[in-house]
This record gives C-alpha cells, sequence and structure tokens, in this order.
C-alpha cells in the first residue's frame, strides 16, 4: 500500500513539473505576442496554458484519490484474518514454551453480589414504658450511651404507686384474720358445732381474699416492687425502671417532670452483640442460595474491609417485588457495625459444571480477552473467549462450546501475542 501511494505522488510531482514547464513556455509566448503587438493570440495562449494546467491538476487529485481508495475490503480482511494467526518456526516454538491442552470440567465457585442492611433480632431490641404511667423523675440516659442489665436507668414516680402498696398490704392483713377465721370454723364444723353454710361462707371469703392479694402482688411485680419486701414502712411514691438487657440506648423520648401514659415509650436500647445482615435476594437468585454458604460484607466507605458472615435463614415467601430476605450471622463481631447500616455483601456458589482453562491460557488485548487455538503444529490462531469466575488458578469459560474437541494454549499464550503484535507492526 505504501509503495503505491509513493509511486503515485512521484507521477504527481513530475505532472506538476510538465504543468510548471508548459506554464512557463505559454508566458513566453504572451511576452513574445505582445512584442509582436498581436493581443489575441496572447489572450488565447493565456486561456489555453491555464486549461492545461488545471487539467493536469485534475488528473493528479484523480489519481491519488483512486489510488488510496484502491484498498480493497478484501485486502483488509486478509490483513486482520493474518494479524490474528501467528506462525512460529520450531525453534521459536521451543522459546516461546507453548504447552497445548483442552477444556477441563471442574467444580469452581462464583460470586453473587448483593445488598442490604444490619438488623438484630427482636429479643435484642427493648422499648422500655411504664405498665402504670407516671411521671420522670430522674434519668441519665443519652442516646449511645451503654447500659447493663438490672442498671437503674430512670426514676418514676406517682400516687397510684402509693395507693397500690397500700391496696396490697391491706389485702394481705385482711387475708390473715380471713385465714384464722376459716381455721376456726373449720374445727366447728367437724365437731358440727356450726352449719356447713356458715363454713363454706368462710371458706369463700378465704379464697377471694388470696386471690386479690395475688393480683396485688403482681402489679407490684409489674412496676418493679418485690411483694416480699414491701411493708408498712416501705411505702413509696417512686419505683426505678431496670435496664432488661445489655446493650445501648438508641433512643429517649423523655425529660424530667414529664407524665407519661402506659402505652408510650421512655426509652429504646438494643444489645447488637447479635446483630445479624439482612439481604435482598431477587427470586431468579433464589434457587443458588442455601443455609450455611459462606459470604463476605462490606460497607461502601469501608470496601476492603471485609467482615465474614454464614446464610442461617432463607425467606420462604416472595414480595410482589420478586424479592425475599436471606439472614446472615456475622462470624466476628464488630463494634463499629451498628444496625440500620448498609452494607454489600458478596455469596459463594459452586458451579459443579463449569468448562475451565488455566487462567495462563488467557490473554488480554485491547479491552477484550482470547485464546490461542492450535491449526496445526506450528500455526495459531487468536479466538476471543468469554470467562467467568475464578478459583484456584483455573477461571471459567462461558462459550466453551466454541472450542470443542480443539486444542487450546494453556502455556505461553502471552508470547504467542507479543510475536503476532510484533509482526503485525512490522
Amino acid at each position: 500500500m505504501k509503495e503505491r501511494i509513493n509511486k503515485q505522488l512521484a507521477i504527481s510531482n513530475k505532472l506538476k513539473a510538465i504543468g510548471n514547464t508548459q506554464y512557463a513556455i505559454s508566458n513566453k509566448q504572451i511576452v513574445n505576442g505582445r512584442h509582436c503587438g498581436d493581443a489575441k493570440a496572447s489572450e488565447a495562449i493565456s486561456i489555453q496554458s491555464n486549461f492545461i494546467i488545471r487539467t493536469i491538476l485534475l488528473f493528479v487529485t484523480v489519481t491519488f484519490i483512486v489510488a488510496c481508495g484502491n484498498h480493497k475490503p478484501e485486502e483488509k480482511a486478509a490483513e486482520i484474518a493474518n494479524s490474528a494467526r501467528v506462525t512460529l518456526t520450531n525453534e521459536q516454538l521451543t522459546n516461546a514454551n507453548v504447552v497445548l491442552g483442552k477444556l477441563e470440567q471442574k467444580s469452581i465457585s462464583s460470586t453473587l453480589k448483593v445488598n442490604g442492611k444490619i438488623d438484630v433480632p427482636p429479643q435484642n431490641m427493648v422499648s422500655v414504658s411504664v405498665p402504670l404511667g407516671g411521671y420522670l423523675k430522674s434519668t441519665k440516659l443519652l442516646p449511645g450511651m451503654h447500659v447493663s442489665k438490672g442498671e437503674v436507668i430512670a426514676v418514676m414516680e406517682d400516687q397510684q404507686y402509693i395507693q397500690l402498696q397500700q391496696d396490697y398490704l391491706m389485702a394481705k392483713a385482711k387475708l390473715h384474720f380471713i385465714q384464722n377465721e376459716y381455721n376456726r370454723q373449720k374445727e366447728l364444723n367437724q365437731s358440727k358445732a356450726s352449719s356447713d353454710k356458715v363454713f363454706q361462707q368462710t371458706e369463700s371469703e378465704f379464697i377471694s381474699q388470696k386471690i386479690t392479694l395475688k393480683s396485688l402482688a403482681e402489679k407490684l411485680k409489674l412496676i418493679g416492687l418485690n411483694p416480699e419486701t414491701v411493708n408498712e414502712n416501705t411505702i413509696s411514691k417512686s419505683i426505678n425502671i431496670y435496664s432488661p438487657i445489655n446493650g445501648y440506648v438508641t433512643m429517649v423520648n423523655v425529660n424530667i417532670g414529664k407524665y407519661t401514659q402506659p402505652s408510650e415509650v421512655l426509652f429504646e436500647l438494643v444489645n447488637p452483640s447479635d446483630i445479624h445482615l439482612a439481604l435482598t435476594i431477587f427470586e431468579k437468585d433464589l434457587a443458588q442460595i442455601e443455609i450455611g454458604q459462606k459470604l463476605v460484607a462490606y460497607t461502601n466507605n469501608k470496601p476492603n474491609e471485609k467482615h465474614p458472615c454464614e446464610i442461617i435463614l432463607v425467606g420462604h415467601s416472595v414480595s410482589k417485588d420478586r424479592i425475599t430476605e436471606v439472614h446472615c450471622h456475622f462470624l466476628d463481631y464488630d463494634r463499629t457495625l451498628l444496625p440500620g447500616m448498609y452494607m454489600n455483601a458478596e455469596i459463594e456458589l459452586k458451579n459443579n459444571n463449569a468448562q475451565t482453562l488455566r487462567v495462563d491460557a488467557i490473554v488480554r488485548f485491547e479491552g477484550n480477552q482470547y485464546v490461542f487455538v492450535a491449526i496445526d503444529k506450528n500455526n495459531f490462531e487468536m479466538v476471543p473467549v468469554k470467562v467467568g469466575a475464578t478459583e484456584n488458578g483455573f477461571i471459567e469459560i462461558v462459550n466453551a462450546k466454541d472450542f470443542d474437541n480443539k486444542k487450546i494454549v494453556t502455556q505461553g499464550a502471552y508470547n504467542l501475542l507479543m510475536t503476532s503484535k510484533n509482526k503485525a507492526e512490522d
């Protein structure tokens, strides 16, 4: 191609020189015509010279364009085909350390990328309220503070606490009287000194009073008071609120002096030691998920910090958006992971029917991936390949059918690539 263009340029230069000579002759004739006084002849000669020059330039331009466009598609196709083929001598073949092989069927892991957020089980998240309501007398809680199980987190006060303790002590005293009367009537009834009716009335009152005392005792327990320690000397207008779990304060909804209804939540506590990861899985990927699968999770802020997890629960229903939730357990507890944080995850999937090649068999060129297929002993062809997951030095070949019964260069592929590109540049 280059030689053809150079020849055409040489011809063009010669034609330009001829045109310049002709132009000079024409100018000379014009001058002579002027000396001879023949103006018409000079004008005719000038027109003729311009016409000749334009004709020559047009011819040169057309010739150059034709020469450049004469690079036929067949020649381009042949050039591309030749660049994808490599021919080596026996000596070059030895130096390139070329080893041939075929596709191998292996069990290889692939990765499914999903996302989700950190969650905690219901037993690890507690909303603290007062069943009987009351005024908040004191608290030291702030969001983020750590609390221990059994620790006093607030003090409440209300007159109904006094009334409840009073009712309990009075019911307890009355029960003692009724019990003595019951025992007396029982003895009299056995000796037939009293009627059965009187004994039955006494027995009924005794049972009713025991029920009343028991219910009042349970109400005391509900507000955190021990019925065994309540007496006429310990009656108090205040009660303590204790933390039911070890964890952290996530929300404080009250302030000192505020009256709270029984249904209002004073504080929210969470125990993050048993956090888990709730992942969103699409319906099409659900068949590849099972309990016990391993995965790694990471946040957007720290993508290089991997947290190993294990799937412990797979949802058994699909939402209208064709997704379900999969719950995973963190194998190592990390205090920096907090409930509600969004995370990315990579789940290991097993593919038992993967056709694979060694990683060294794949070469990359101009953003694409190729393998070299042996045509014969000394000739090789570079063929595009589609790859999948990689594991233990082997890579999955997605378009494996294109390489059935073909010998592929599994070692020395990059040496062939360098040889091919060097020849193309030459």
